[in-house]
């Protein structure tokens, strides 16, 4: 009876919005956001208190409970109180390995308030940096946990005063990520800091936490932990010290309501007009509004089939509903609507705007679709990753019998996981599979074996790079098939701070349409473009830009959608080794039609506008630039020499060495390419002491001798002619 009353104390608070928090724990790898939520869980009643910190109870994966990683987010609602008021919590456990970044990046989608971990030891992470930036990209206000101070207690044996300086330099360090990324309106406002309880510390391990209104509530100071600890009264300071009571009564008095957060959120995310009667309903938290839920997740359960995870931002999701999916451009309707509860479900009849939920049987939806009641609701803008796929491996079915299987398994788990891309090839029956490391992909690829009961056999590993030119292109000429239209192009690379706007979400991405064009061309010109050629920008795609340049041409409107389908064909492959583009601005000069709309459809406009931006590129000198990772190693100090020699004969690069005593932090840049199995060589080269983390990813040109050699094995790999492409010039 205990779970239905807390069922029932879940309905009825779900519909007060402000007393709702929707959180996230985001932080760097095995910093402890598991074991908090554990924690939180057991503060809630929702798991034993002797198993909180030990249970891992969000990790309900068979993958994750073996490897002690989380994989995928989970989420949970849960019940608090603070001084006699009830506080409705839905919490969301993220993952912290690089390679499930994706699923942090959807998850803050939903939530409005981040808990970020950091480790008291080991401080600000370059994951603890990722994340945080993920999190204020997509406007989520952020509190601080510092989790195993009972390491820097017990095993580092700091003084309180060495203690406190560890904790300022944490502090220091969130808050200088926080005020170069967070929005300029909350830079100062959304700083962390211990006088304003927005920081708390403790042990999930030890279930203990301590914020300074903890402090004061509770009489219970500093000196008291410490105590317990040389005294061996850590009983004693779990009940005073309750872990779950510190962050949660932080949670509730310093992150927003979803009321207070749609406010400042819906007109950075929505593509809408926010002064408009919908976008005014969004901001505003309506319940009575039109439906709006936006899918962070999507699983396949089983028994239910596919579930939707996601947020109701306005109106109220009502099982039996017809609702329209505006990325699928289709109608269909809710079977079931549910609540998470960790892995289980708890049917609903309705789930009102401000909470997070599911909706079970949701065939064609994927993450970052917009569901709604009417079809003409403009979408949320796309969620957008920190990081590209950038390895890839061929994968087959080992029984023929079981290919069918196999494809349906991959189109399931891109579903899933938008990180993942699946490029599934008909004609030859080959199936790419690409992610963002090693790891990402060993564990794809056991759940196929393991989940769906299919024997696979993959390929080497396969790194994608990206075409681009280094100099402007002359004006190449497009002709269709049946001769009647010329298209004349030009390219040239996108300046450089363009490419830094848009690769941190300055400037948009998405064709330029009525709603959008004004933020669209603003951004362009804050970051110098000329205010004219803004204003002709039609599509920002993957980094690339389109102009129409042309004027007084009669049926250019008629053919712009086919032009930019042409744009991002050729983007999504080049001439060269049919690689994606990257940096590239494609300009319409000018273009000569026919009269007649029946000789410039799709079939005729599509091959023109295709071969003249080939044309453009492979006469300015295509060349290929390949993924490099930015990573950091931490290793003992006796290592840096056979560290650095594993660098070089990797074509790595040397950034930075910071030293302390007995251990030492690089800084270093290598190709992807030469990345495979570095974590084994980095294992035998420090005896199984260091260990590495990725910072940033770039690309950059591949080195001359390397050219050539690379583009032909790319070409052989895809079944191409093994020859340089040559321009094609239309007589």
């Amino acid at each position: 009876m205990a779970v239905d009353k807390k069922t029932e104390e879940v309905l009825k608070l779900m519909k007060m919005p402000d007393v709702i928090r929707n959180i996230g724990i985001c932080a760097h790898i095995d910093h402890g956001k598991t074991t908090l939520s554990d924690n939180l869980l057991a503060g809630a009643g929702m798991i034993s208190e002797e198993l909180s910190g030990k249970q891992r109870a969000m990790d309900f994966l068979e993958e994750e409970q073996q490897r002690g990683i989380t994989i995928q987010t989970a989420n949970i609602s849960m019940v608090h109180t603070v001084n006699d008021k009830k506080y409705l919590i839905n919490l969301l456990d993220t993952p912290g390995h690089v390679d499930f970044g994706g699923d942090v990046t959807r998850a803050m989608r939903a939530v409005d308030g981040a808990i970020v971990v950091a480790c008291a030891v080991e401080g600000v992470m370059p994951q603890t940096e990722t994340v945080l930036r993920q999190a204020l990209k997509e406007r989520v206000k952020p509190v601080l946990f510092i989790n195993k101070v009972d390491r820097l207690i017990s095993e580092v044996k700091l003084t309180p005063e060495e203690m406190q300086k560890k904790f300022v330099k944490i502090i220091t360090d969130v808050n200088k990520i926080i005020t170069s990324v967070a929005p300029p309106e909350f830079k100062d406002k959304w700083t962390v800091s211990v006088n304003e309880g927005t920081v708390a510390f403790g042990s999930a391990y030890h279930n203990w936490g301590l914020s300074v209104n903890m402090m004061k509530k509770n009489n219970v100071s500093f000196k008291d932990v410490i105590d317990a600890y040389a005294n061996d009264k850590r009983e004693e300071l779990r009940k005073k010290a309750a872990l779950h009571e510190a962050v949660l009564d932080m949670v509730a008095k310093h992150l927003p309501s979803p009321v207070q957060a749609q406010e400042y959120r819906i007109p950075r995310l929505w593509q809408g007009d926010p002064e408009s009667p919908l976008g005014k309903k969004l901001r505003s938290c309506n319940s009575s509004g039109p439906l709006v839920f936006i899918i962070t997740k999507m699983m396949v359960d089983p028994q239910a089939g596919e579930i939707a995870f996601g947020r109701v931002f306005s109106g109220t999701l009502k099982r039996g509903e017809e609702i329209y999916l505006s990325l699928a451009k289709l109608s269909t309707r809710i079977q079931q609507v549910a609540l998470s509860k960790g892995a289980k479900r708890i049917i609903v009849d309705e789930v009102p705007a401000g909470n997070v939920a599911q909706i079970v049987g949701l065939k064609a939806g994927k993450s970052g679709e917009t569901v709604s009641t009417d079809k003409d609701v403009p979408p949320f803008e796309s969620i957008k990753h920190l990081f590209d796929p950038v390895v890839t491996k061929a994968i087959e079915a080992k029984n023929p019998q079981d290919l069918g299987k196999l494809t349906e398994a991959l189109k399931q788990m891109e579903k899933e996981d938008p990180t993942i891309k699946v490029t599934i090839n008909e004609e030859t029956g080959e199936n790419l599979i690409a992610g963002l490391g090693e790891l990402h992909l060993e564990i794809k690829e056991h759940m196929i074996q393991k989940d769906k009961g299919i024997d696979i056999v993959t390929s080497e590993p396969i790194v994608v790079y990206r075409e681009t030119i280094e100099k402007p292109s002359e004006i190449q000429m497009g002709k269709s098939p049946n001769k009647h239209n010329k298209l004349f192009v030009k390219v040239e690379p996108v300046p450089n701070e363009i490419q830094h706007a848009i690769k941190n979400d300055k400037i948009p991405e998405a064709r330029v349409k009525k709603n959008n064009q004004k933020e669209i061309v603003e951004a362009l010109v804050e970051h110098g473009f000329d205010r004219k050629e803004a204003k002709s920008v039609k599509d920002i795609y993957k980094g690339c830009i389109f102009v129409d340049g042309t004027s007084g041409i009669v049926h250019i409107q008629e053919i712009m959608e086919m032009v930019l389908d042409a744009f991002e064909e050729v983007i999504d492959a080049g001439p060269l080794a049919a690689e994606p583009g990257i940096n590239l601005k494609v300009t319409l000069v000018d273009a000569k039609l026919h009269e007649d709309s029946i000789h410039r459809g799709p079939a005729q406009i599509i091959p023109a506008m295709r071969q003249a931006i080939h044309n453009c590129l492979l006469t300015a000198g295509d060349v290929l630039f390949e993924p490099k990772q930015t990573i950091r190693i931490d290793a003992p100090l006796d290592y840096l020499g056979a560290i650095s020699k594993l660098i070089q004969a990797r074509r790595g690069q040397l950034l930075d060495t910071e030293q302390d005593e007995h251990s030492m932090t690089i800084k270093a840049k290598l190709p992807v390419a030469e990345m495979i199995g570095f974590t084994s060589s980095l294992r035998s080269a420090t005896e199984g002491r260091g260990a590495w983390f990725l910072v940033d990813q770039s690309y950059e040109k591949l080195p001359a001798d390397l050219q050539k050699q690379t583009v032909m094995r790319i070409r052989k790999r895809k079944g191409m002619k093994e020859e340089i492409p040559q321009p094609v010039f239309a007589e």
